[in-house]
């Protein structure tokens, strides 16, 4: 669910709703009942060009037709409205939410690594690096109810597949 909104990785306020199983108004009332909380960097507020640029990378939508533009959470933003949300699903899912933001970091400092670096075993160290931290994502919200699902990443500096195999239960 994170995506790149201004250069910043954001939960849109739609799934920050599901994430914290309350309603999206409920996430704007947060928001507005506690500007101080806020401050810039917490909040990027979408204009249509970026919503409709949004919507468009997506061939279906469960966003529907929206009447305000949606909010987008930067990591800090996470952060602050979890300390307004006191449910144990809000705590829950906000740890779930930094342990991600964190693999993310990582990884993606672990690859910019990779071009300057020239030793093969320390390259090869990197890459397996890269592929255990995208495993741990992927492994902690990936559910499959197929027998084996494959996913593979192409970047710029590494190739990653990932398949799950699903034992039978009997």
């Amino acid at each position: 669910m994170i995506i790149e909104i201004r250069g910043q990785k954001v939960l849109l306020d739609s799934d920050v709703a599901k994430i914290y199983d309350v309603e999206v108004k409920r996430i704007n009332e947060a928001v507005k009942n506690n500007p101080d909380k806020f401050p810039n960097g917490y909040i990027i507020e979408l204009n249509d060009d970026e919503w409709q640029n949004l919507k468009s990378k997506f061939l279906t939508s469960s966003w529907g037709g929206k009447r305000k533009l949606p909010k987008a959470f930067t990591e800090k933003g996470l952060y602050m409205l979890a300390t307004i949300l006191k449910s144990k699903r809000a705590t829950k899912a906000t740890i779930a939410i930094i342990e991600t933001f964190t693999k993310i970091r990582e990884l993606s400092r672990t690859i910019k690594k990779l071009p300057s670096v020239t030793d093969k075993k320390e390259q090869q160290s990197l890459m397996q690096k890269s592929g255990e931290i995208i495993a741990e994502i992927l492994d902690d919200s990936l559910e499959t109810d197929e027998s084996e699902t494959t996913i593979e990443l192409n970047l710029a500096v590494l190739k990653f597949k990932h398949t799950i195999k699903k034992r039978k239960n009997g």
